[in-house]
């Protein structure tokens, strides 16, 4: 099955540099304790349908942390991609912020 999370997508406004858009492993991506409090199920439900009719449009934005990467922005994108079977998803690898 063709991926449909992989696919063109769109820029995000965002103020981190970004690197052009990758699939990234679903599987290695770790999601923040205080992030994934914040998952709302409706919303993914309403994001799974629409990433079925319409593919993704916006990608994930993402942190190489060692062997794994950090979710920064798309948490409801990520779990909709996870709930459609997907095991990987489109995503811009951003720098990490500086303190």
């Amino acid at each position: 099955m063709e991926s449909r999370l992989c696919g063109h997508a769109h820029r995000h406004s965002s103020h981190a540099h970004k690197s052009r858009t990758r699939g990234t492993d679903i599987a290695r991506i770790y999601v923040p304790v205080k992030q994934r409090a914040t998952l709302e199920q409706a919303k993914v439900d309403a994001l799974a349908a629409d990433i079925l009719a319409n593919g993704m449009t916006m990608p994930i934005l993402v942190r190489p942390d060692g062997e794994r990467f950090v979710l920064v922005e798309g948490l409801h994108r990520l779990e909709a991609a996870r709930s459609l079977g997907e095991t990987t998803i489109a995503g811009y690898r951003v720098s990490a912020r500086k303190h």
